[in-house]
C-alpha cells in the first residue's frame, strides 16, 4: 500500500515523543532537463541520483534520457549504496528501441521502501551502438540529494558530482521522478514520455514553434516527434490525435482534446490572418510552405516590432538586417501591418549617428553586448522602406514616406559619406559578423541597393536633389564594387584570396539589376560553395562541416527573381525536404543530411517566402538611375558602370567629387523632368 498516510502517522508520534531528528523530507522529483549531464552507455559508464521517497512502495520511477543508439537496453538499479550491487532493492530494465528522447519510465514493481530514508537511483544502458546521456540541470535544486557520475576510464569509478576531483560539476543533478511525483497525469499529460526520434531530428533544438504572435514556444524535437500543425495554425496535432497549444498568459504549453475551444479559437484566428493577406505559391506544396513560414514569422515578431531571429538562446534578439528581411516577405505576401510595425521599430533603433547597432534586446532598449555594429543595416533598411511602398495602398503611401523618410534619409547619407575615392565602403564586420581588415562585399552589395532604393524613395517624397545624390553615390560605388570585387572574381573582400562569398547574390535582383558578369559569377560561386546535402555555405573556407539555409536561399531568390525559374524551383524542393518534422525552417543542415541548429530561422522562412513569391510576380529592383526601369531583368554592364565615373576622374579624389557632383547634377534635372512628366498616381509600381 501507499506510505503518505504511514509517514504522516510516524511523524505525529515523533512529533509527540518529542524525537530530536525528524525523518528527512521527501524529494521524489527533478524535472529540469537542460544538458547532458552523464553518459550511461556500455560496462564503463553508469549514473546515479539520490532520492528520497515519501511512499513505502516504489512502483514507477522516471528520467529522462536521450539515445543516439539503434538498439540496446537500460537497466535500472535501486540501492541504498550507489556503488554496492549488493544493497540492490529494486530492479527493472526496458528496450530502449532505437534513438529517441524523453522521460523513460520503468516499472518496479511496488518494490517495499522506507519512507524518508535515502535512496539511490542507478541507470545503466547496455547493447548500444551510439551514445545513451542521462540528462539534467546544471544549477543547484534547493535540498536536492547528491547526484553520481560512473566512468570507468576518467574517474577511476563512482564519484559525486561536486564533491572531490569532480568539485567543479557541482549543481549537477540529474532528472527523475518516483511513483507519481512529476504531477497529475505524469509524463502522458505533459507530452513529454519517451518517443523515439530519427536521427534527422536530433540535431535541432528548437524543431519548430507554437504560440500566438510574439508570443512563441520552443518546440523540443521530441515534443514535434510524429505530431504534425493544425493546417493554417500554429497549434500542434499530437500522434494521439490531442492537441497542443500555448494558452493565452501561459508559459508552457497544454495538451487538451481535438477541437479545446481556446485552441479552436486560435486556429480560427490564424486562418483569418492568413485568408486576409495573399500568401504565395503555385502549388498545394508551395502554399503550405508559405503559410509555415508566414506563421513562424508572424510568432517572432513582437508587439513593439522587433523581430527574433528565432525563438532561442543567442538568436532572440532583433537583427536590422533579418527583420529587413521580414518586414519585405510579410509586405510582398500582404500583410502591411507586421510589415510597418518592423520598419518603425527599425526606425526607433536607429542611432543618432544614422546607423545601427548589429542586434538589440527585443525591448528595443539597447544592443545586448558590445559586438561591432555593421554598416550594411544601412542598406537594408532602405531597400526594406522601398519595397513596403511599393505594394502599399496608394491613399497611405505619403504619410509612410513622410514617416520614415528622416530614417532613409540618414541612413543613405552615412552610405554614401561610407564611400572612399575608389567607391569602396570601409572594412566593417558584414552577415558573417566577424571582423577582418579588407572591405567586404557583405558590405557593399546592400549599400549598393540601399542607395538605389534611398533615392527612388525621395523621389517620392519630392526630395530630387537626396535622390540625385544618392544615385550619384550609388554609382560610384557600382563602379568601386566592379573594379575592386569585380576584377577578382566577386570574392568575399576586395583581396585575391578572400574566396568566394555567397553575397554575390546581393548584386542580383530583387536587390540591384543583374549584369550578365553576376549572373555568370553566381553559377560559378554556387558550384564552389555547394556542399553534397545539395545546399550551399556562406563562403568558402567557411571551417565546419554545415550547410546554411539562409545562404542557399540567396540563391534561389535571386535566381527565381531574375528568370531562372528551373534553379529556384530545384532549390524550393531541396528547401521542402530539409525542414524539420513539423515543417520547420532549420538554419543549417548536416553533413547527414538532416536539419540542425535551430528553427524556425526567420531569415529563411522570409526568404522563402519571396522565393515563392518572385517565382509567380518578382519583386521590382531598384533602379540604377534614369534610363533602367527598375524591374528584375538586364541592368549596366560592367562597362557600362566603369563609364559612369569618367576615366580622367582616377587620378585624385578631388577629381572624383566633381564629376560625382556633376552627375548630380544632370540627375536631379533628369528626375525632376520625369516627376512633371508623370502623374502621381504612376509614380510607384503596385504588385
Amino acid at each position: 500500500m501507499r506510505g503518505r498516510l504511514l509517514a504522516a502517522v510516524a511523524s505525529a508520534v515523533l512529533a509527540v515523543a518529542g524525537a530530536a531528528v525528524p525523518a528527512q523530507a521527501a524529494y521524489e522529483s527533478q524535472p529540469e532537463h537542460t544538458h547532458a549531464n552523464v553518459s550511461i552507455q556500455g560496462e564503463d559508464h553508469a549514473g546515479a541520483q539520490a532520492f528520497v521517497p515519501e511512499d513505502d512502495e516504489l512502483h514507477t520511477v522516471g528520467a529522462w534520457l536521450v539515445s543516439r543508439s539503434a538498439s540496446g537496453t537500460v537497466a535500472a538499479s535501486v540501492r541504498t549504496d550507489v556503488t554496492d550491487p549488493s544493497t540492490e532493492v529494486a530492479a527493472a530494465e526496458v528496450e530502449l528501441g532505437g534513438t529517441g528522447s524523453g522521460w523513460l519510465e520503468l516499472d518496479l514493481g511496488g518494490a517495499a521502501v522506507t519512507p524518508g530514508e535515502e535512496y539511490a537511483l542507478v541507470l545503466q544502458a547496455h547493447g548500444t551502438d551510439g551514445s545513451v546521456e542521462w540528462w539534467g540541470s546544471r544549477s543547484a535544486a534547493p535540498g536536492a540529494p547528491p547526484s553520481w557520475n560512473y566512468d570507468r576510464e576518467h574517474w577511476g569509478g563512482w564519484v559525486q558530482q561536486g564533491v572531490g576531483v569532480a568539485r567543479g560539476l557541482a549543481g549537477w543533478d540529474l532528472a527523475f521522478y518516483v511513483n507519481d511525483a512529476l504531477g497529475s497525469g505524469g509524463c502522458g499529460a505533459q507530452n513529454s514520455c519517451w518517443r523515439h526520434l530519427g536521427g534527422e531530428q536530433l540535431n535541432v533544438q528548437p524543431a519548430g514553434l507554437i504560440g500566438t504572435p510574439g508570443r512563441p514556444y520552443a518546440l523540443s524535437a521530441f515534443e514535434a516527434a510524429g505530431a504534425r500543425y493544425v493546417p493554417g495554425s500554429s497549434v500542434l496535432e499530437l500522434s494521439d490525435g490531442s492537441w497542443l497549444y500555448l494558452p493565452a498568459g501561459a508559459e508552457v504549453p497544454a495538451v487538451v482534446p481535438a477541437g479545446h475551444p481556446e485552441a479552436l479559437a486560435q486556429v480560427e484566428e490564424s486562418r483569418a490572418w492568413l485568408s486576409s493577406g495573399d500568401v504565395p505559391g503555385r502549388t498545394e506544396r508551395e502554399r503550405e510552405m508559405a503559410e509555415r513560414a508566414l506563421l513562424d514569422m508572424r510568432l517572432l515578431v513582437q508587439d513593439n516590432g522587433a523581430v527574433a531571429a528565432a525563438w532561442h538562446t543567442i538568436w532572440r534578439y532583433s537583427w536590422p538586417r533579418d527583420s529587413a528581411f521580414t518586414a519585405v516577405a510579410l509586405a510582398r505576401a500582404g500583410f502591411l501591418e507586421e510589415a510597418l510595425r518592423i520598419l518603425r521599430y527599425n526606425a526607433r533603433t536607429q542611432r543618432p549617428d544614422g546607423t545601427w547597432e548589429a542586434r538589440t534586446l527585443l525591448d528595443g532598449s539597447g544592443p545586448p553586448d558590445a559586438r561591432p555594429w555593421q554598416l550594411d543595416a544601412n542598406g537594408w533598411v532602405p531597400w526594406a522602406t522601398w519595397q513596403y511602398l511599393q505594394v502599399a495602398p496608394a491613399a497611405e503611401r505619403d504619410a509612410v514616406v513622410a514617416e520614415l523618410y528622416p530614417t532613409v534619409r540618414a541612413a543613405a547619407d552615412v552610405a554614401a559619406a561610407s564611400l572612399d575615392e575608389n567607391g569602396i565602403p570601409p572594412a566593417r564586420p558584414d552577415y558573417w559578423e566577424s571582423g577582418y581588415p579588407a572591405p567586404n562585399l557583405g558590405t557593399a552589395a546592400p549599400l549598393l541597393a540601399g542607395l538605389r532604393s534611398a533615392a527612388a524613395v525621395a523621389e517620392l517624397a519630392g526630395e530630387d536633389d537626396d535622390a540625385a545624390r544618392w544615385l550619384a553615390a550609388a554609382a560610384h560605388l557600382q563602379r568601386g564594387i566592379d573594379l575592386s570585387f569585380g576584377s577578382i572574381g566577386y570574392q568575399r573582400t576586395v583581396v585575391e584570396g578572400s574566396g568566394k562569398d555567397s553575397a554575390v547574390a546581393w548584386l542580383a535582383p530583387p536587390f540591384n539589376p543583374a549584369t550578365a558578369e553576376v549572373r555568370a559569377e553566381l553559377d560559378t560561386t554556387w558550384e564552389v560553395l555547394v556542399q553534397d546535402t545539395g545546399g550551399v555555405q556562406p563562403g568558402e573556407r567557411w571551417g565546419d562541416d554545415m550547410t546554411w539555409t539562409p545562404e542557399t536561399m540567396f540563391f534561389a531568390l535571386a535566381w527565381a527573381s531574375d528568370g531562372q525559374q528551373a534553379k529556384a524551383e530545384e532549390l524550393v524542393e531541396w528547401m521542402d525536404a530539409h525542414r524539420t518534422e513539423v515543417g520547420a525552417y532549420p538554419e543549417k543542415v548536416g553533413p547527414d543530411g538532416n536539419p540542425a541548429a535551430v528553427s524556425t530561422l526567420g531569415w529563411t522562412a522570409s526568404l522563402t517566402v519571396l522565393t515563392l513569391d518572385a517565382l509567380e510576380t518578382p519583386a521590382p529592383t531598384p533602379s540604377a538611375g534614369p534610363g533602367d526601369d527598375g524591374v528584375a531583368g538586364e541592368g549596366r554592364t560592367a562597362a557600362a558602370a566603369r563609364a559612369a565615373v569618367p576615366e580622367s576622374a582616377a587620378g585624385g579624389p578631388w577629381l572624383v567629387a566633381l564629376a560625382v557632383a556633376a552627375a548630380a547634377g544632370a540627375l536631379a534635372a533628369s528626375l525632376r523632368r520625369r516627376r512633371r512628366a508623370q502623374p502621381a498616381a504612376a509614380r510607384t509600381s503596385r504588385r
